[in-house]
C-alpha cells in the first residue's frame, strides 16, 4: 500500500471547518431553521496517508442526519457515484463495526447530498444528479431485479447573482461568493492572477467581508486560491484545445465519422495532457481522476511515461 500525495485544503474546506459556519450554510441551502446549539460532529474524510479518497465537507447534525457537501467549479457527472463512496467511508467512521452483525436493526443517520457550484460555465440555478443515470442498460428479461439503489445530489449554483435568496441567508457563503466574484472581476480588468487574488482579499477585509477568516488566513488563502485556479484554468484550456483539435481532425477527414472520431481522440489526448500537468503539481490521483475523467490506472501509466 502506498502513501497518497500531499493533499492541500481548499479555501472552501478551510472556511467550513467551523461548525457554526456549517450550520448556517446548511440552514440556508436546506431551508431549515436549526438552532445554533444543534450538536454538530464534523466527519470530513481526512485520513489521506493511505487512501486517495477525500471529500470537501461531511458532518452529522444532531446524530440524525449526515450531510456531505462538495464545492465544484466544474460539475462532474460522476458526483453521485463519488458521494456514494464517500458516504460509505463516513458510515465506517461513525458506526460500531461489530454492530452490523447483530439481529437488531442498526439505526444510522439519514444522508443528504449537496454540491455548490461556482464555475464559469453556464449552469442552471439548480439541478439534480442521480446515480441511476450512470446505470448500464439491463438485458431484456432482467428488468425486475430484486433490489434497487438511488442517490440524488442537489446541485446549487452559488455564483454572484444566482440563488440570492439562499446565498444571502448565510453570511459566510455570501462572503465566499463575493470573494470569488471580486477575483474574477480583477482578472477581467487585466490584473495578473496573483495580483487579482491579493487585491480581492484586501478589498474584502476592508469591506468587512469574511474579515475575521481572511485576516487569520490571508496568505494561506491566496496560496490555496492560486492552486485551485491553476487547476481550474488547466482543465478549461486543455478541454477547449481538445475540442478544437478534434474538430480540425474530423473536418480534415471530410466526413461525419471522421469528425466524431477526431473529437473523441482529441478529447482523450486533452485529458491526458491535463493529467500530466496536474501530476507535476503533485495533486492526489483521486483529485486528478475527478477532474479529467481518467481512471487512476490510466493516470498512473501517464506518471511512468
Amino acid at each position: 500500500m502506498k502513501a497518497n500525495r500531499e493533499y492541500k485544503n481548499s479555501v472552501f474546506t478551510t472556511l467550513y471547518s467551523d461548525p457554526q459556519r456549517l450550520l448556517s450554510l446548511y440552514n440556508a441551502v436546506s431551508g431549515s431553521q436549526l438552532p445554533v446549539d444543534t450538536p454538530i460532529l464534523i466527519a470530513t474524510l481526512d485520513d489521506v496517508l493511505f487512501t486517495d479518497w477525500r471529500n470537501d465537507v461531511a458532518f452529522v447534525l444532531d446524530e440524525r442526519i449526515v450531510i456531505l457537501i462538495e464545492h465544484q467549479s466544474s460539475i462532474s457527472g460522476n458526483m453521485p457515484l463519488r458521494l456514494l463512496i464517500y458516504l460509505s467511508r463516513v458510515y465506517e467512521k461513525l458506526i460500531d463495526k461489530d454492530a452490523i452483525y447483530k439481529r437488531t436493526v442498526l439505526k444510522i443517520p439519514k444522508p443528504d447530498f449537496i454540491v455548490l457550484y461556482n464555475g464559469v460555465e453556464t449552469f442552471p440555478d439548480e439541478k439534480t444528479l442521480k446515480l441511476s443515470g450512470a446505470y448500464m442498460d439491463i438485458p431484456t428479461g432482467m428488468e425486475r431485479l430484486g433490489g434497487s439503489l438511488e442517490l440524488e445530489v442537489r446541485v446549487v449554483n452559488i455564483n454572484e447573482g444566482r440563488n440570492d435568496a439562499i446565498v444571502k441567508k448565510c453570511q459566510s457563503l455570501y462572503g465566499y461568493t463575493r470573494l470569488v466574484g471580486k477575483i474574477r472581476k480583477n482578472v477581467n480588468a487585466g490584473l495578473s492572477q496573483s495580483d487579482a487574488m491579493t487585491k480581492a482579499v484586501k478589498d474584502c477585509i476592508k469591506e468587512g467581508i469574511l474579515e475575521d477568516f481572511l485576516e487569520a488566513h490571508s496568505s494561506e488563502v491566496v496560496n490555496m486560491l492560486t492552486e485551485e485556479w491553476n487547476l481550474e484554468r488547466a482543465i478549461f484550456v486543455r478541454e477547449q484545445e481538445a475540442r478544437e483539435e478534434g474538430e480540425e481532425k474530423g473536418e480534415a477527414n471530410g466526413i461525419a465519422k471522421g469528425r466524431i472520431e477526431g473529437k473523441a481522440e482529441g478529447k482523450i489526448e486533452g485529458k491526458a495532457e491535463v493529467a500530466r500537468n496536474l501530476l507535476h503539481m503533485n495533486l492526489p490521483l483521486e483529485q486528478i481522476a475527478a477532474a479529467t475523467g481518467l481512471t487512476k490506472m490510466e493516470i498512473e501509466a501517464l506518471a511512468t511515461n
